[in-house]
């Protein structure tokens, strides 16, 4: 990621931690829409689970200039994944969850650039949790 990238992850994050509680909960609502199958996957409350996702996307943010440290977390939750059911096709269903809370979050904040750069972390999110995924047990 380019610095220029990671300005605008930086400040378009500030803004969905204004709204983090609705973000989350918009996100999984999103989630479950485009595939109820999913639903199931998650034991615990979906308060709970939002709580973990906005971390996670805090710890991603904040590791940018990182990758050493970021790297490891991410193949670890990868593989954590593969134990919940996850399958390869349900990161595309999450591509499209996250990209539409943003774009409502955001609002006219979502400019192309800010969509490109997450596009850009959540491609590298994507392969470096496959690679968790992907390692034996």
């Amino acid at each position: 990621m380019d610095p220029v990238q990671i300005h605008l992850l930086r400040k378009s994050f500030a803004e969905i931690e204004r709204q983090t509680h609705v973000a989350a909960l918009d996100f999984y609502r999103r989630l479950f829409d485009l595939d109820p199958r999913l639903r199931p996957m998650f034991s615990t409350e979906i308060e709970k689970q939002a709580c973990k996702l906005m971390e996670m996307l805090s710890l991603s943010i904040s590791l940018l200039e990182k990758p050493a440290e970021l790297v490891p977390e991410l193949e670890q939750l990868g593989a954590r994944h593969v134990g919940y059911g996850v399958q390869v096709a349900h990161y595309e269903t999450v591509a499209q969850a996250l990209f539409g809370m943003l774009a409502a979050v955001l609002q006219d904040k979502y400019t192309p650039e800010v969509e490109a750069a997450w596009r850009d972390l959540y491609a590298e999110i994507r392969a470096t949790m496959l690679r968790g995924a992907a390692r034996p047990a």
